[in-house]
């Protein structure tokens, strides 16, 4: 039995992967502060359903705590780490930058050196499309140049790319960095667009669209980028490894960067139609300007992806949509 540590574990993604790991009998050892950045009671939900494994342990304490992470990792010596764990949000990184200075650069730079000390088999890190920034030619390629960050919180996950790679090739430690492209489905965010949209749109409420309506965004379900990540543990980056066309392995380290989005693009305003149609609903929308930090598009190229695990993201997003407003629907009675 493999034990895979999962930081973030109580949040959205972080809990659909550990349950995933859990399901394919990993032992998993999860970490979460249970921050109250969002509904902490959402949160707490989803951690007492992991602890109905028996598989499953939990500590609530921060990434950056001094001596946490490598404590945990004297404990239970992880062959996989999958660090989710960051402080969400493009928006909130305006008002509020210290918390991704603390959580992202600190909290990461902790669990590196935990690795250093008792080097995992493999350690899967989370970055994200908003480190493409202000580039406009698309699809993006992970090989692309990213130095245009349109947000603190983008610069915090560049960083951590950064900060990975020279752990990667200082101490040969396996790393692989996934760039997440607008996930979503049930469990999800209440900061996200599905998630305040659907509330809004059953209360009657007005919901605000940005930039007027003119945004795309690579909307990736939950279970397809879970499975990913489930298939890139295996996909252990390795200097040695045969050339593959497009790879964003570095020549210097074992690290690699991999998109994992669903490679279509949706309009915003096709999105929102998606989410009528589930509810059964008309959106009463206030068009608003662009918000600071924000792009107008997203679109991921995951070639790379399927060369390396065989898979593509494939949840058709009307599909994804409803389920998450049946989720949605039974979860707040609604």
């Amino acid at each position: 039995m493999r034990t895979a540590f999962v930081t973030g574990s109580a949040g959205f993604i972080g809990y659909h992967c550990c349950k995933r790991l859990l399901d394919d009998g990993f032992r998993v050892i999860g970490l979460d502060s249970l921050n109250d950045y969002y509904d902490v009671q959402l949160k707490e939900r989803r951690q007492q359903m992991l602890l109905q494994s028996r598989g499953f342990t939990v500590d609530n304490r921060k990434l950056e705590d001094p001596g946490c992470l490598m404590q945990l990792f004297q404990d239970h010596r992880p062959d996989i780490v999958v660090h989710l764990a960051a402080q969400a949000g493009v928006r909130y990184s305006i008002d509020s930058p210290k918390d991704y200075v603390e959580a992202n650069l600190t909290g990461t730079f902790e669990l590196l050196e935990a690795a250093r000390a008792y080097p995992p088999e493999h350690m899967l890190l989370a970055s994200t499309s908003s480190v493409y920034g202000a580039n406009t030619q698309m699809p993006y390629r992970e090989t692309d140049k990213v130095d245009t960050q349109m947000s603190f919180y983008a610069a915090t996950k560049k960083a951590n790319e950064a900060m990975a790679h020279s752990y990667a090739h200082l101490y040969h430690l396996p790393i692989t960095m996934f760039r997440f492209f607008t996930v979503y489905g049930p469990w999800g965010r209440p900061d996200m667009a599905l998630f305040k949209f659907t509330r809004a749109i059953l209360n009657g409420d007005p919901i605000d669209v940005f930039n007027q309506g003119d945004m795309q965004r690579d909307f990736t379900y939950i279970t397809d980028l879970v499975h990913a990540i489930r298939l890139l543990i295996d996909a252990v980056p390795d200097t040695d490894s045969p050339a593959i066309e497009g790879d964003s392995l570095s020549p210097v380290a074992p690290y690699r960067i991999v998109n994992i989005g669903n490679s279509q693009p949706v309009q915003l305003i096709d999105f929102i139609a998606a989410i009528e149609k589930a509810t059964g609903r008309q959106a009463t929308q206030n068009l608003m300007p662009m918000q600071p930090g924000d792009v107008p598009a997203t679109w991921a190229d995951a070639e790379l992806l399927k060369k390396l695990t065989g898979y593509a993201p494939q949840t058709e997003l009307a599909d994804g949509v409803t389920a998450f407003v049946e989720w949605y629907r039974e979860y707040y009675r609604v």
